[in-house]
């Protein structure tokens, strides 16, 4: 397992060790020690979610608060996704600022976004499954969100615009500057 680092503070990429042989391969997706050994940061997650979305889908950007916030460990299990997270912590020095990796069934890649982060992706192929780990568990009162196409942290999706297809809940979310994180 590799970790590297991202322009944003306490981000990171997980790139596995991946093994290949004529049979196929093998990686360890996840260890909780070493995680925490690489990066500082607790690898303690308590709840898996998985999500299957088609070409042209976004969800983002979401976030839990408070004491239910939570950090996520998330990669794509098939197809292919622009994985964006955004600072949302006040007193860090990376506020406001946004980071996107592109996460694949291919690259197996793994980003690790923090709490107090808004998180979310928009997929590229015709279809991903998505997967996510949770340090916390979901809470629907704790729920904050920033539009996704907030003209202050002008996100490139790598989408047309005029083809991103939304959920209802996601059409009408709050700006950037309208929060109090």
């Amino acid at each position: 397992m590799k970790i590297k680092e991202t322009p944003l503070k306490d981000c990171y990429i997980i790139e596995p060790t991946i093994f290949e042989d004529e049979r196929g391969y093998f990686y360890e997706k996840f260890n909780e020690k070493k995680f925490e050994e690489l990066t500082g940061m607790n690898g303690h997650f308590v709840q898996d979610n998985i999500s299957k979305s088609s070409y042209g889908v976004l969800r983002g950007l979401h976030l839990q608060k408070g004491e239910h916030a939570q950090a996520k460990l998330v990669s794509c299990l098939e197809g292919k996704v622009f994985d964006v997270a955004v600072d949302l912590r006040p007193d860090s020095p990376t506020y406001g600022k946004w980071f996107g990796v592109e996460l694949s069934a291919e690259n197996k890649l793994q980003f690790y976004v923090p709490r107090g982060f808004g998180h979310g992706f928009s997929v590229l192929s015709d279809t991903a499954i998505f997967s996510y780990k949770c340090d916390n568990f979901y809470n629907k009162e704790a729920e904050g969100s920033v539009i996704w196409n907030d003209p202050d942290l002008d996100i490139d999706w790598k989408l047309p615009h005029d083809i991103v297809i939304l959920s209802e809940k996601d059409r009408d979310l709050p700006s950037f500057s309208e929060h109090n994180f």
